[in-house]
């Protein structure tokens, strides 16, 4: 068993095997070696933390990537056929798909980061400017002449 603990002080214990879908994790158990101490985790909250492991357990007999080309293939294929229970375990609310997002790269647990960004990526495609605004929460703090100015200098990447 693995002891960590989150950024506000929630304590997990949890199967090796399963945590260790996550590559600073395992660096870090690879150096030090098995120990009774907690590893802290200060950039994850409890919360996001628990979402995290439920990804880990699901997936803990996944195989691991060999090498960065067998990623960069694994990533073309999925791209558009995330598996059904990645997608469902991805339907979260905007705040926490962006938190287990954050977590993933910290954690460095490359499947879990294509999943999420999978999604957001399906969440943007074929929006418009006006959309992505409102779906993000984002201020639109141009004036209408840059925006015209932008949209001008940018009309080559507009599907016509």
């Amino acid at each position: 068993m693995v002891l960590l603990v989150s950024s506000d002080n929630e304590q997990f214990s949890t199967d090796k095997d399963i945590i260790c879908r996550s590559v600073l994790i395992r660096n870090i158990l690879e150096d030090i070696g098995e120990s009774d101490h907690a590893i802290p985790l200060p950039n994850v909250t409890g919360r996001v933390f628990k979402k995290v492991l439920e990804f880990c357990e699901y997936h803990r007999k996944d195989p691991f990537p060999l090498d960065e080309n067998q990623q960069q293939d694994n990533l073309s294929k999925r791209k558009d056929c995330l598996p059904q229970w990645d997608k469902e375990f991805c339907d979260v609310d905007q705040e926490m798909l962006f938190e287990v997002i954050m977590a993933a790269n910290y954690l460095d647990i490359e499947q879990l980061l294509d999943a999420g960004c999978i999604t957001v990526a399906s969440m943007i495609k074929g929006k418009s400017p006006e959309d992505l605004r409102r779906i993000f929460n984002i201020v639109n703090d141009y004036t209408p002449e840059e925006e015209a100015q932008i949209k001008k200098e940018n009309e080559w990447a507009e599907d016509n």
